[in-house]
């Protein structure tokens, strides 16, 4: 009765050894790739209901005075860049924003810095080179599944790689799948789905590295925890009553 109780508890060690997870299920950009990453090739459009800071700035003071009138809405406290009384203008569904004097002018679809000269092209006709700065103060990217701090954040930069996005939510946990981490997109009103694998450096050149405003990532459970949801409180219990079992049966034999 020993062996076979001794037996036992060797395959359950061997098992509980060989389930777990190895090197390559674990280590990020493990091929020696020479890839570069290119921003430039990647920079997020500006869409419909995005929020946008926007100054306009002059060496006349009084004639940039009626394209900076005083917003009602404050930045976040994560947008402390920017000053909380910047005008403040929301994209319409046209892909508009309404400025003082000028009226509609259509930026959906444009980077923020073609935007940027979009406006200075309309402003020229009231200002002498006019100076024009534009910021997100609605940058959003959720974190979802196997990390430490799953969330949204909102971001005053759209220079923002899936790395940051994961820094932020605190890393992936060990029971999250590296090979597996997904990138949803909305353009133009439609769903994009983008798989990356974070083991290898071909995710540097993923049009998902670089993250677009409303992205969601999500980072899906391993194997190891899928099986681990299996167990129920109450199978739980049945196996310390198994280990119990044992333990009597061996003292009973000796």
């Amino acid at each position: 009765m020993k062996n076979r109780i001794f037996q036992f508890l060797s395959i359950l060690s061997l098992l509980i050894i060989t389930a777990c997870g190895s090197r390559k299920d674990v280590v990020y950009f493990q091929n020696k790739e020479n890839l570069t990453t290119n921003f430039e090739q990647f920079i997020p459009k500006i869409q419909p209901n995005d929020q946008l800071a926007i100054v306009i700035s002059a060496a006349d003071v009084a004639a940039a005075a009626p394209f900076n009138q005083v917003s009602t809405i404050q930045t976040t406290a994560s947008s402390s860049t920017l000053s909380p009384y910047s005008p403040t203008y929301t994209v319409d569904e046209n892909g508009n924003i309404s400025l003082p004097l000028i009226g509609n002018v259509k930026i959906s679809g444009l980077t923020r810095s073609q935007a940027i000269q979009t406006l200075k092209d309309k402003l020229s006709q009231y200002i002498v080179n006019p100076g024009v700065n534009v910021n997100y103060t609605n940058f959003r990217i959720s974190v979802l599944g196997e990390v430490a701090k799953p969330g949204s954040f909102v971001v005053p930069t759209e220079r923002i790689t899936v790395l940051d996005a994961l820094g932020m939510a605190g890393d992936l946990t060990i029971k999250g799948k590296r090979q597996n981490v997904t990138v949803i997109r909305e353009n133009n009103g439609v769903k994009q789905r983008y798989e990356l694998d974070l083991t290898s450096e071909s995710t540097l050149n993923s049009p998902a590295y670089y993250l677009a405003q409303n992205d969601v990532i999500y980072v899906e459970p391993n194997d190891a925890q899928i099986s681990a949801s299996k167990f129920t409180p109450n199978y739980t219990l049945w196996i310390s009553m198994a280990g119990v079992i044992i333990s009597v049966i061996s003292v009973l034999t000796r």
